[in-house]
């Protein structure tokens, strides 16, 4: 539901299903590993993910078994970790494929960790490209959209919290582009013009309150924050 919901604000529908998925389930772990078939086309993107999803299960059949000795050792329960990893579909563009990724990771807690986090493929350059790396740096795509970010995200905490937001708790303060998820969206799927904002979990809001989304149109301010490489690629929100 998260990623509909965010493609829907970046101005696209996900409509597709993904052509690759492992789903592993034993003692010690399950795992579940996903991304669609727009990103499958792309043998190097492709080869990338593959890749990332053995490394992913690696590290957790890995872990999980250090985990099972250690509650053997200590006489305590031992819970089943889980691994949850799957990339979505934002757009398609002439220049860029874009897309959201999420996590779920569960080491045995009280709660399951969740995460996100985007990739973009530069088909001009045919390699992978960080979404915040398309801007001169996290101060200039800051300046260009801070104080709209921190408008809507107040308006989306005051909704939740039944109340605004204070200015010396935990969680008042505005997180800054650094600590969020980059997402780079398009309506017509011909250039890039919505940046989508995400802050996870304890960064804008304590657990309780899950994440935060927020989709910006890109403006004439954050063209000007786009790398003079990319900004071909971008358009103003019309």
């Amino acid at each position: 539901m998260r990623n509909r919901i965010i493609a829907a604000g970046l101005g696209i529908a996900i409509a597709t299903s993904a052509s690759a998925q492992s789903s592993v389930k034993t003692a010690d772990y399950s795992f579940t590993y996903s991304y669609p078939a727009e990103a499958a086309a792309i043998p190097s993107l492709r080869a990338w993910l593959e890749a990332d999803r053995a490394k992913q299960r690696t590290a957790l059949a890995r872990d999980a078994a250090e985990a099972r000795q250690e509650a053997r050792k200590g006489s305590f329960p031992f819970r089943a970790y889980e691994l949850q990893k799957t990339w979505k579909l934002v757009t398609n563009t002439p220049r860029f494929l874009s897309l959201s990724g999420n996590v779920y990771s569960y080491t045995g807690g009280a709660h399951g960790n969740p995460g996100s986090f985007g990739l973009v493929w530069d088909k001009a350059a045919k390699r992978r490209v960080e979404p915040k790396a398309v801007f001169v740096s996290d101060a200039a795509l800051q300046a260009a959209v801070g104080q709209a970010f921190c408008d809507r995200l107040n308006a989306i905490r005051t909704q939740r919290r039944g109340e605004a937001p204070g200015h010396d708790g935990p969680f008042d303060a505005c997180p800054k582009i650094g600590e969020l998820t980059v997402l780079l969206g398009s309506s017509n799927r011909n250039r890039i013009n919505r940046v989508g904002l995400i802050a996870d979990p304890y960064v804008a809001g304590p657990y309780a309150e899950g994440e935060y989304e927020v989709t910006l149109p890109v403006t004439a301010a954050v063209l000007r924050a786009v790398k003079p490489a990319y900004r071909t690629a971008f358009d103003v929100a019309r």
